[in-house]
């Protein structure tokens, strides 16, 4: 639904005095403006109308006597206050059969039209921009736009009038045009609900985007994605692009088109079915941030965005991780708080990650982690992470310097820290968990953790060597007699080396065991001194 109409449509300006409130020691009067179904309110006192018409009359020559009089004794009592509202009422209403399509400035802003109707708002803009224009382009700082605001540019350059129908060159929206053309960083922050004292819903707005040539960045908040419109005209020169509170999928925002067309491909790719559309990729798009949206997966609309190197996706919906393999160029992406649970085969599409935050999901293994050789800083905080087994699929990444794992089930374990350092062994050292560097005290003690380890392992190696041995009899014992026959008949008859052979086995075991033991309880006595 549009907010105003042109004024080719006849669509009528009407004001009225709803009201009044006492403040104080004077009288309030509440005044209600309405423009085709919209409508806002503002306040005002006898002074501010006194101060209105000496300008008016000093400015446009409106009659002196238009105005009720000022009352100095009774002015506050109920029949002067009702008698006065009519007066003042009737007053704003002559005023704007006056001035029917633009009012002047001063009126303008007393019934708040550079707040809410679309001639105030974009000639309150392009007088900013005629002051100020050239020297925000300089300063190459990001430039706040509401949804009003484009809103009302979109609908003025819809109608058949001139740039400044209202004669003030410094109004003209031609200023707007040429600084919207030259801009190169622009936020679109909408708002949810009704704006200020009106009953527009600001969110609801369409605008138009393409008369912005030269953007290379822009932010859009709280803003419906159907209501945007000309952002694929953008793709020549954007650089990063920021959807937030606004959209359902991917898709609406990269590809709007795609509801136009049954079967699409992006620019540029060997086709092997037929296709009703070739779209264009955002080929200069290095940064995607659709954090905070509904998005419940990712889409193939992904292809679109072939040079993408940062990709937040965080705070959505999303239960799997897919189609990233398009993005070669990705080296950051964020996650975090979605609905994850499984990370199988994502190696397959996250090859060249160096950036991988995965926090606030509902992970309980990191098996799918193993094989992101490139990976330098992983989040895991916030999840469901129980077992240090779990740590040992990441231990051995190769490049892994930064690793949260706050908040999760394993940090109430004892000795935490030392436990998950212990994981990654020589490279403990290079490795800051939690956000804070190992400390040589820590490293001493994974130290003792990595020799008790492998007196574990090489207790478990003996023990499996001695089955092996204590297994062999019996396979001779159970083995067929035609071949216990054969052996006896090529063995010599002498029985005295093998039983020298097994005495001595048995005290190497023997002195082994007694080796291990002593090393065990030097390594345990070492291990309290650390941890003490």
């Amino acid at each position: 639904m549009d907010f105003v109409a042109s004024p080719e449509q006849n669509i009528d300006k009407n004001v009225c005095i709803v009201g009044s409130e006492l403040v104080e020691n004077y009288t309030v009067y509440i005044i209600e403006m309405k423009v085709g179904d919209h409508r806002w309110t503002t306040k005002h006192r006898y002074s501010d109308f006194y101060d209105l018409h000496e300008k008016l009359t000093s400015q446009k020559k409106i009659d002196k006597h238009l105005l009720p009089p000022k009352k100095i004794i009774g002015k506050n009592s109920k029949s002067l206050v009702e008698k006065r509202q009519k007066e003042l009422e009737v007053y704003l209403q002559t005023l704007l059969s006056r001035f029917p399509v633009t009012a002047p400035k001063v009126l303008s802003i007393f019934l708040h039209f550079h707040l809410y109707e679309i001639n105030g708002i974009t000639a309150t803009l392009a007088e900013d921009l005629f002051h100020r224009g050239e020297q925000l382009l300089v300063a190459g700082e990001v430039f706040v736009l509401r949804p009003l605001q484009l809103y009302a540019i979109t609908q003025q350059l819809k109608i058949a009038k001139p740039t400044c129908a209202n004669g003030d060159a410094k109004t003209d929206l031609g200023h707007i045009l040429d600084f919207a053309c030259r801009l190169k960083y622009l936020k679109v922050p909408g708002t949810k609900g009704f704006v200020g004292t009106s009953n527009i819903e600001e969110q609801t707005l369409p605008f138009d985007l393409s008369v912005f040539k030269s953007l290379l960045q822009i932010e859009i908040s709280d803003c419906i994605s159907g209501q945007l419109k000309g952002l694929p005209l953008l793709k020549p020169s954007l650089a990063t692009l920021s959807i937030h509170h606004s959209a359902a999928s991917m898709k609406e925002i990269l590809v709007p088109e795609a509801a136009e067309f049954a079967q699409w491909e992006p620019e540029g790719v060997d086709i092997d079915r037929s296709v009703t559309a070739i779209i264009p990729t955002w080929q200069m798009l290095t940064t995607l941030d659709m954090s905070c949206n509904s998005i419940c997966y990712i889409d193939e609309s992904v292809k679109l965005i072939p040079e993408v190197e940062f990709l937040d996706l965080s705070h959505n919906e999303l239960s799997l991780v897919e189609n990233l393999q398009h993005l070669y160029n990705l080296v950051h992406l964020d996650l975090s708080y979605n609905k994850l649970t499984v990370l199988e085969g994502v190696h397959t599409k996250l090859g060249n990650i160096k950036t991988l935050n995965l926090a606030g999901n509902q992970l309980e293994t990191l098996c799918g982690l193993s094989k992101l050789y490139s990976l330098v800083n992983l989040d895991l905080s916030s999840n469901r992470l129980a077992q240090l087994d779990e740590i040992k699929h990441i231990g051995t990444l190769p490049c892994l310097e930064k690793l949260s794992l706050a908040s999760n089930p394993v940090c109430i374990i004892p000795d935490y820290r030392t436990r998950v350092l212990a994981q990654f062994w020589d490279r403990a050292g290079e490795v800051s968990l939690d956000g804070t560097v190992t400390t040589e005290k820590e490293l001493d003690t994974v130290e003792v953790l990595k020799a008790i380890q492998k007196a574990k392992e090489a207790k478990d190696r003996m023990a499996n060597n001695e089955k092996k041995i204590s297994d062999v009899p019996k396979q001779a014992e159970g083995g067929p007699k035609s071949s216990s026959s054969s052996c006896s008949l090529a063995a010599p008859p002498s029985s005295s080396p093998p039983l020298s052979c097994s005495v001595s086995s048995s005290q190497e075991r023997s002195h082994c065991m007694r080796r291990f033991k002593m090393m065990s309880k030097a390594l345990f006595k070492l291990l309290k001194q650390q941890l003490t």
